[in-house]
């Protein structure tokens, strides 16, 4: 300790923002890794649904990829840059729109299908030829 007095006087309050809302909002919880979700919440009732996840695309069509995406029942952009993310989540009921979206994103390696926000073995090979059969001919 020194005898000379302080150069600045600390703030009153101890954190800058003390203003955080105390409960999560719809966009946090709709965020949450559905373990951390089920183990805060408990089991839920959620329909089955097929997520794909896709970076930023260099195609003449990504526009379109994006229309697609945006009339999914969930759509969210996560990351930033080279990060950025694209995720559109599908229920049995939407299989004609992740079909049209698939067959856009689908032949890239970076696009992720997702089976209920797991990753799961032989999501493109298995999951979406079952669903394609949920299509009216």
């Amino acid at each position: 300790m020194t005898a000379d007095a302080p150069k600045y006087r600390p703030l009153e309050r101890f954190w800058p923002y003390a203003e955080l809302p105390e409960q999560p909002t719809d966009e946090e919880l709709a965020a949450i890794d559905p373990d951390l979700h089920e183990a805060l919440f408990g089991s839920g009732t959620r329909p089955f649904s097929i997520t794909l996840v896709f970076p930023v695309l260099d195609r003449p069509d990504f526009a379109r990829a994006l229309e697609l995406a945006r009339v999914a029942s969930e759509f969210r952009e996560t990351g930033h840059g080279a990060a950025l993310r694209y995720r559109a989540r599908f229920t049995s009921s939407d299989a004609e729109k992740l079909r049209d979206l698939f067959h856009v994103v689908g032949t890239w390696d970076a696009t992720e299908v997702l089976i209920d926000d797991r990753p799961v073995p032989f999501a493109r090979e298995l999951w979406l030829p079952l669903v394609w059969l949920l299509l009216p001919r």
